[in-house]
């Protein structure tokens, strides 16, 4: 969830409370297009961190300092030169638009006082930082904005401030019962998308939200609305609206059960993820920090591992590439067996063939039918025969030869989609270093970085613990399996792994019990979390005791067979174990 007007009010409360009449004791610009300002407050110091990046803006107050670069950039010296020691005397929402407004109380260069603006956008790619002066004039901004980009409104210092109007669109917290139901729930489409392109400030989360809380079907057409379904849609809107205004807000994020990984957040209650886990917090800005700090990790982990999934998905295209030509190439040999009959034939019928004749029509002994051989007319019978002798030896020699190249390449293939996998589940550098590691053992990257060969990093498996206190190992790439189910695991530990795709090898140590039902099924459901699968509701799981898995001799890292097993289908899910580290 972008941040919508509604978490932008919940945060003007938030700011209101602890930053309003506060000093402004530094000024810094630790990215491109962010600020991170120091204020000092009756409770003591607080930062106000404010990102008008296009990917992922936001603003909240947080303990966390930044390192600033050595030499401001002009926009924040331009801030520290007016306001660096002005005070906060008012912090407003502009109507319920994703803005706010910060009126700072100041000293000139006469030693009278004077006042300025710093509005913050959070508007997705449009996203922005704008300083103006008391009479609303741009003084300047964190991002510029000239007329070539957008025709609606200049950022550029000289230029009036002001927000551009969405036609069509009210405000919420403004809107009356008539409203609601003899305009926005007579419009065509969905009642969702009816409530979104009607107000400013609602995000599709909170336009479920209410459709959820009157029992609406959000995709429902407005058309096959009763008066009774827009009365419990119009008293889902003021009770939402309603806390909102007076500013009773339910700070939480949701959680997906089974990875623990953030779905959604809210400053108010989403019923309609009652099916999910949901942490509560005391304050918007602790909602965000926790909320993109996670995501942030995500993207970091993303935005690393770029430059080896580009790699691995050329090679994969290279070797799908390789494999379907030989494959085709294999095809094509297939006809070597006819060249073959064309040349015992003409051994047999050449005698009949005219001098620089171009076929000849002959009866194949071995069915009775008759056979058209086309022939090389400046050949004769006996040189059109070795002909095609010479074409069946070659494609003979040619599928024989194909058959081990295509074996070679199904194996490369197979393998750089392991590794695909195990980049897919990454979740730290280490985990990327040794995916490297293992791309330039196979030779998919030179093994020297800066001319010095990169040192050989122990893979660990992570370490969980299921309901019924029972440790789970997983490898999280092809070095951490083959070290996980060869080296660490015995004879009757369970071994499990997804059908038919790629995925970690997951081990259940017994030390000499009996697993119980459940047990094996927290197993499955950890080893289809840990696959490509992971995103399908239903994924098929082989497993069987450890001592019935093999490694073929000189198969790659991470491959095995086995001949008996047992299957269950399982959902990708963690939700039965807790990580207690990474062995």
């Amino acid at each position: 969830m972008a941040l919508d007007g509604i978490s932008i009010h919940a945060l003007v409360h938030e700011f209101n409370e602890c930053l309003l009449n506060g000093k402004i004791n530094k000024i810094s610009q630790p990215e491109r297009e962010e600020l991170l300002i120091t204020i000092n407050t009756s409770s003591g110091n607080k930062r106000l961190l404010i990102s008008a990046n296009a990917s992922l803006p936001f603003m909240y107050i947080t303990e966390d300092n930044k390192t600033a670069p050595a030499t401001a950039p002009g926009f924040c010296m331009l801030l520290r030169k007016h306001i660096g020691a002005g005070r906060i005397v008012e912090i407003s929402q502009l109507g319920l638009e994703r803005a706010i407004r910060f009126k700072i109380q100041h000293l000139n260069e006469m030693g009278d006082v004077a006042f300025k603006y710093l509005y913050v956008e959070i508007m997705g790619k449009h996203s922005n930082i704008i300083f103006c002066n008391e009479d609303n004039m741009i003084l300047d901004s964190i991002k510029h904005i000239p007329s070539s980009v957008s025709s609606v409104r200049e950022v550029l210092p000289g230029r009036d401030y002001f927000i551009p109007t969405q036609e069509g669109k009210v405000n919420p917290l403004e809107a009356t019962e008539d409203y609601i139901k003899n305009t926005v729930l007579k419009k065509s489409g969905s009642v969702y998308k009816a409530i979104m392109s009607s107000f400013i400030g609602i995000s599709p989360t909170v336009a479920n939200e209410i459709c959820y809380r009157a029992d609406i079907d959000a995709d429902a057409s407005c058309a096959s609305l009763f008066d009774e379904h827009k009365n419990k849609i119009y008293e889902a809107f003021r009770g939402i609206l309603d806390d909102v205004k007076s500013n009773r807000y339910f700070y939480n994020i949701i959680l997906d059960p089974s990875s623990d990984k953030p779905v959604e957040y809210a400053p108010i209650k989403l019923f309609m993820y009652s099916d999910m886990e949901e942490k509560i917090y005391e304050t918007m800005s602790l909602v965000l920090v926790d909320f993109y700090s996670k995501r942030n990790a995500y993207t970091n982990i993303r935005q690393k591992s770029a430059d080896l999934r580009k790699i691995i998905t050329t090679h994969i295209e290279r070797a799908s590439k390789k494999l379907d030509l030989q494959l085709k190439q294999l095809s094509d040999t297939k006809k070597r067996d006819k060249y073959k009959l064309y040349g015992e034939l003409l051994h047999t019928y050449g005698y009949e063939a005219a001098p620089n004749s171009k076929s000849l029509t002959v009866v194949n002994y071995y069915d009775g039918n008759e056979l058209t051989i086309p022939l090389d007319p400046d050949l004769t019978a006996s040189e059109n025969a070795k002909k095609y002798f010479d074409k069946y030896a070659k494609l003979k020699r040619t599928n024989e030869a194909l058959d081990t190249f295509i074996q070679q390449s199904k194996e490369e293939l197979e393998l750089l989609k392991s590794i695909e996998a195990a980049l897919n589940i990454a979740e730290n550098e280490k985990d990327l270093a040794d995916i490297r590691r293992e791309l330039s053992d196979y030779g998919f990257i030179k093994k020297h970085v800066n001319g010095k060969k990169e040192k050989s990093k122990k893979s660990k498996p992570l370490h969980f613990v299921d309901d019924n206190g029972f440790d789970i190992y997983v490898g999280k790439n092809n070095y951490q399996n083959d070290e996980l189910t060869f080296k660490f695991a015995t004879g009757n530990d369970w071994w499990f792994h997804t059908k038919k795709i790629h995925g970690s090898h997951v081990i259940v140590k017994t030390d000499g019990k009996e697993l119980p039902d459940t047990t094996y099924e927290y197993a499955a459901e950890v080893a289809a979390y840990y696959s490509s699968g992971r995103d399908s509701d239903k994924v098929e799981i082989d497993y069987l005791q450890k001592k019935n898995v093999k490694k073929p001799a000189s198969s790659v890292a991470g491959f095995v067979v086995y001949y008996t097993n047992y299957s269950l289908v399982a959902t990708p899910t963690l939700k039965h174990v807790k990580l207690i580290s990474e062995e």
